[in-house]
């Protein structure tokens, strides 16, 4: 039987964020595959976070800059270590390769840090909504930092065939080092479809997201400002309803009962929520990798009117699941004319339901995945002696997160000694 470790930016939250549930989903694939998995991360466990162990996953708590850390996963010596974003790799792989250099370093990038950061930084210099960007923009530091984690793991999972292409085609990576990995969700049945409310059981617009997600505070202030009184003007009587997790004061202080927008705060599950609305609102302005708010909603019945960024990789060749419009007017004209359109309202339903079962079907995305993982476990030698420049990196860049981790943790050391001595 094999072993998994995940090394975890924060513990998953399935009902707060498309990342949570894209993690646990990876990991039930695992398990039914026949491995045994422990989740291990650094920071602090919430009242949101899902109880790992009523799957039979391991559960453990981690130290950033220790060496508990060597014993730990020394003792543990799992065939695969995943890295969950390019900051914990960074941390912990070089303790990681010392410690079972024969384990396969896998890293889950759930979407690319730099572009979604570039994207962002083009934003607020041009008010621009571009997915495109040149060299320039996206030569940053934190371009340097992500794709030598990319270089240094065996195997990293990309989220989005936009994201692939971008690595492969701009920065060279050797397809071999890559595996596609979409949201891997289990189909909509007919009965599942046609059990959902029709359009006059629905009322209101929805937008969801989780509120630490800066892409979504943004999009939240869009609607505000700019998207929701256009549509008020056209119809009156409509509310958005808006959820996330994590909502903030500045957030909480847009309610509005008079003009219909109305902050809801955290929803237990987005697909309930989903279902008693038309319309799910995605006017998303930068951001990366796949939107979650778009598949819940396809997954709910509910058609989306959001802009390229939000519907960016998810249809493939295969008609969108709402409109796509990228300035307010457009977004506010979109989303009346669909809130009416019964008709038109349908076919997007339909095209959601199409997407959702083709595109990000569980089971044929597993299969192409753990088939690529077992190819890379049996060939793992010849795999790493392709890869130069990732050895040369775990070599030499790499030392400096070593020497670094290592200062910091002889620093706390000495702190707790003399704090025992006075």
């Amino acid at each position: 039987m094999r072993s998994l470790l995940v090394i975890g930016y924060v513990w998953p939250e399935p009902n707060s964020s498309a990342a949570g549930s894209h993690v646990i989903a990876l990991l039930e694939c695992f398990l039914q595959s026949g491995w045994q998995v422990t989740f291990a991360t650094p920071a602090a466990r919430t009242d949101h976070m899902f109880n790992l162990e009523s799957l039979g996953i391991q559960m453990a708590d981690i130290e950033l800059n220790s060496d508990s850390f060597d014993n730990f996963i020394k003792e543990l010596s799992p065939d695969a270590v995943m890295f969950d974003r390019f900051m914990m790799e960074e941390q912990f792989s070089w303790r990681v390769a010392k410690q079972c250099p024969d384990a396969l370093r896998l890293l889950d990038t759930s979407d690319l840090f730099f572009l979604r950061h570039a994207r962002h930084d083009h934003f607020k210099k041009t008010k621009e909504i571009n997915p495109t960007l040149n060299k320039a923009l996206l030569f940053t530091e934190l371009a340097k930092r992500e794709i030598a984690s990319i270089l240094r793991c065996d195997l990293s999972f990309i989220i989005s065939e936009v994201e692939l292409e971008l690595l492969t085609d701009l920065f060279n990576i050797d397809p071999a080092m890559l595996a596609y990995r979409p949201f891997m969700l289990d189909p909509i049945s007919e009965k599942e479809q046609n059990a959902l409310p029709n359009l006059e059981e629905r009322d209101h617009f929805i937008s969801i997201g989780n509120f630490r997600h800066p892409p979504n505070w943004d999009a939240v202030r869009f609607l505000k400002e700019s998207i929701w009184p256009l549509i008020r003007k056209k119809l009156p009587k409509a509310e958005l309803h808006i959820y996330g997790a994590y909502t903030p004061p500045k957030a909480t202080a847009l309610h509005n009962e008079k003009q219909g927008f109305l902050v809801k705060g955290w929803a237990e599950s987005a697909t309930e929520v989903m279902k008693n609305a038309r319309i799910n609102l995605a006017p998303l302005q930068y951001g990366a990798g796949l939107k979650g708010k778009v598949t819940d909603a396809m997954s709910a019945g509910t058609p989306t009117i959001t802009t390229s960024i939000g519907a960016e990789a998810i249809r493939g060749e295969l008609p969108f699941s709402g409109l796509i419009e990228n300035d307010a007017q457009a977004i506010a004209d979109a989303a009346v004319k669909l809130y009416n359109d019964k008709k038109l309202w349908e076919e997007k339903q339909q095209n959601g339901f199409a997407i959702y079962n083709q595109r990000f079907n569980r089971e044929t995305a597993w299969k192409n995945l753990i088939e690529k993982i077992e190819n890379c476990i049996n060939s793992l030698e010849e795999h790493r002696l392709n890869n130069f420049t990732g050895a040369m990196l775990q070599q030499h860049q790499h030392k400096s997160t070593q020497y670094m981790s290592q200062w910091i943790e002889a620093k706390n050391s000495l702190e707790k000694l003399k704090k025992s001595d006075d």
